[in-house]
């Protein structure tokens, strides 16, 4: 509830993840969850946020990884990097692997200039993710693999702001793929209202659906950036003499400010960008706003 909007994605988030980690005995044979999925969209939407109130939410344990954080220039170590990094996600089931940026880690094989090394890191985090896949559909288990945890309560959740670069075959692991587009109207209203909460200011309603207005195409992180350049409004107009004034002397935010902002704070996504996740999503998404 931390995080505004979304409702699609939230939704999708909590059958996928949240529910199956806490009513496991639910979401056995057909309902049996995905071991992959994949959160895309326009920077600063608020992606990472989601991952990490999914865990929570889901009581598991989170592991958040990048790809710098599981390459070694010791050869041969990155791979072990990431058999234990599965295996210790195992067995502190339920987990969450976390991957932000996940195309810098999984991105296409098809180019002839990648390094081996790379290669190989992609290709072990396949095989590790796919062993995952294999113990939820229903694959016997040994003893030996009892003993090292329970796969099938092990999701890879990523994001990515760039989904058109992820390998095919990690793609089609994405069972579930979210498309998590800029805020709408109404949420772009309610991150305002939650920004300006706890600041002395004089905007009213009327204030607020004018900001709505002018912020179209602006993404969360965007609204934040204006509402904390806006929020300086009233110090800048005081100069050197806000060193001397008492707090309670300083005047409240006002409309003007963000007009004023809106000079250098500005949408950080090009339509031509968001033509470009709109066309993907449709393709292989799911509609996450």
């Amino acid at each position: 509830d931390d995080v505004a909007g979304l409702d699609a994605a939230k939704s999708a988030l909590k059958e996928a993840v949240v529910y199956p980690f806490l009513r496991p005995d639910l979401f056995m044979g057909l309902r049996e969850p995905a071991r992959g999925m994949l959160l895309f969209g326009p920077p600063g939407t608020g992606k990472t946020m989601l991952a990490r109130a999914v865990a929570t939410e889901s009581r598991s344990t989170f592991f958040s990884i990048s790809a710098s954080s599981l390459t070694s220039k010791y050869l041969g170590e990155s791979e072990k990097l990431v058999r234990a990094l599965f295996a210790l996600a195992k067995s502190l089931a339920p987990s969450i692997i976390f991957v932000d940026e996940i195309d810098s880690l999984l991105s296409s094989r098809a180019g002839a200039g990648e390094h081996e090394a790379t290669r190989r890191i992609k290709t072990e985090f396949l095989i590790q993710w796919s062993d995952l896949q294999r113990a939820a559909a229903g694959r016997e288990q040994t003893d030996k693999e009892k003993d090292a945890g329970d796969p099938t309560r092990v999701l890879v959740l990523a994001a990515t702001n760039m989904p058109w670069l992820i390998d095919d075959a990690a793609r089609r692991r994405f069972v579930r793929r979210q498309y998590i587009p800029l805020p709408e109207s109404d949420t772009r209203a309610v991150q305002l209202a939650n920004l300006l909460g706890h600041q002395k200011h004089v905007l009213n309603v009327d204030d607020i659906q004018r900001l709505v207005a002018i912020t179209e195409g602006f993404s969360g992180s965007d609204i934040t950036a204006l509402a904390k350049d806006a929020a300086m409004g009233p110090l800048r107009s005081l100069g050197e003499a806000l060193l001397h004034m008492p707090m309670d002397q300083i005047r409240p935010i006002q409309f003007e400010d963000f007009v004023a902002s809106l000079v250098n704070i500005r949408p950080s996504v090009s339509q031509q960008g968001l033509m470009e996740y709109e066309a993907w999503a449709k393709e292989f998404g799911e509609r996450g706003g």
